[in-house]
């Protein structure tokens, strides 16, 4: 009799088989590596037949259980705007990946009427055309954005599409590697590392050097990306040119994961020569949340729209003459000969891609460019106030957009916790990524987006000199 639950289709000797390949001599063997707490505990015969169940406590009912998801979920503290009692919600500074920006009223009026609520995976384009035609404006605004001739249908957040894009770079090239700079995110990094675990791609890292990414040692045998973001996650801006060099001498595609919003000052990717360009769509559209569900970007070059993740919605015309949009390609192992799959995306993340499309839409081109320009003024003068206060120091000089580290004469997570009390999220604790590359030094990192107010600032400022003092 196995000791795994007997809905589990495969036999002792099918286990047995499996365990000899990998080496193992049990199945406790195979598990060691999760936690003791986590595990399987053993029953006795008569209580259940024997198996091995999760130890868990006996089951509620359901209004018990709605009461205790009520009493976690209170523990919660939300960013909000100033002149709030702290304890309703902290004025938020912190960016690193997730902003506190504008969500204007348009998009939730819009986006959460029911044809997009309900709308299930477009495989009948005929009932589909209202969600297909938002997909098929999101692409286009997308691939504007970022430079490139074509963008798909979403992802489901930044780090996400960078694993796709480096999937795509090894079949692209045939290689088995990736160079990858010190100033990408390092949640992203260390996405990268799980799926490069299973999928075999060798990551070896560029540092930065003054705040930017050097290229000068490169590795070998040549990678098939050179993977830079730009700003970084310090908040400096990149060299692409000199990142587009180092690609060039190699052979390789370069990805730039860029911030979309930076979009409404700076040249596109595209326009530095980018073969693909990811990022996180998260500041359109979508609150902080907690944490999620955000979205993935992703566009390339029209050489390689082939391999692009996930699906692409494309125009037609229908048997009358008429614009229709229609599913064009799906790369999935699913829908084509596994061999010649480089990504096993089944689905993207409709909801948030159409608000998404909606804000860009509202914004249009010169509100994406105002967004930018009182981000980036914002944290101009968060960055003065912030380096005017005794023993505050730029953590790296490279010039910054929207967003910038400082080294604190006291440790930052203390800063955090005590600014906290104050009524502000103070920035990101550098160094405290959890082992996902914690390699700037100890620092804050800071950001200021459309919605902080001089008065926030200056309140923030004040706070943080009082907590220094």
């Amino acid at each position: 009799m196995s000791e795994v639950p007997g809905y589990v289709p495969h036999t002792d000797a099918e286990m047995a088989t499996m365990l000899e390949f990998l080496g193992l001599g049990s199945l406790d063997e195979l598990f060691s590596v999760v936690p003791e707490a986590l595990r399987l505990v053993a029953r006795p015969a008569g209580e259940a037949g024997g198996r091995r169940y999760l130890d868990l406590p006996d089951g509620l009912g359901e209004p018990d259980v709605l009461a205790e998801v009520e009493r976690l979920a209170l523990a919660n503290v939300a960013c909000t705007g100033w002149g709030v009692a702290p304890d309703a919600g902290l004025v938020c500074f912190a960016g690193g990946g997730a902003y506190d920006h504008e969500v204007p009223q348009v998009v939730p009026a819009l986006a959460g009427r029911s044809e997009y609520v309900t709308a299930y995976t477009p495989y009948q384009p005929e009932v589909a055309q209202g969600v297909l035609q938002a997909l098929f404006e999101y692409q286009t605004m997308v691939a504007r954005l970022s430079g490139l001739a074509v963008a798909n249908a979403s992802l489901y957040d930044g780090a996400s599409a960078s694993v796709e894009a480096a999937n795509l770079a090894a079949a692209v090239t045939g290689r088995g590697s990736a160079w990858v700079s010190t100033g990408v995110h390092p949640h992203w990094r260390a996405t990268l590392a799980t799926f490069a675990a299973g999928t075999g791609l060798d990551l070896t890292s560029a540092p930065l050097v003054g705040g930017t990414t050097s290229w000068k040692t490169p590795p070998a045998p040549a990678p098939a990306a050179v993977v830079v973001q730009h700003p970084n996650y310090l908040g400096c801006l990149e060299d692409l040119a000199a990142a587009r060099r180092a690609a060039d001498e190699l052979g390789a595609l370069l990805v730039v994961a860029f911030d979309p919003v930076s979009a409404g000052l700076v040249r596109t990717p595209g326009s530095w020569g980018a073969d693909v360009v990811v990022g996180e769509g998260q500041p359109f559209g979508t609150p902080l949340s907690f944490g999620g569900p955000y979205l993935g970007l992703f566009a390339c070059r029209l050489e390689h729209v082939r391999r692009l993740p996930g699906r692409l919605v494309g125009e037609t015309l229908d048997a009358r003459g008429r614009t229709a949009y229609v599913s064009t390609l799906r790369t999935r192992e699913q829908d084509i000969r596994r061999e010649k799959a480089s990504s096993n995306v089944c689905t993207n993340q409709t909801l948030i891609a159409v608000a998404c499309a909606i804000q860009l839409a509202w914004l249009g081109t010169s509100g994406l460019r105002e967004l930018a320009l009182r981000c980036a003024r914002a944290t101009r003068y968060t960055r003065e106030r912030l380096l005017a206060i005794d023993g505050v120091e730029p953590l790296v000089e490279g010039a910054t957009l929207r967003e910038f580290a400082v080294r604190l004469p006291v440790a930052p997570a203390v800063v955090v916790e005590r600014l906290a009390d104050d009524g502000f999220l103070a920035g990101v604790v550098l160094g405290d990524e959890g082992g996902t590359g914690g390699d700037y030094g100890e620092g804050l990192l800071v950001a200021a987006t459309e919605r902080r107010t001089r008065s926030e600032i200056d309140a923030y400022s004040e706070a943080l000199a009082k907590v220094l003092r």
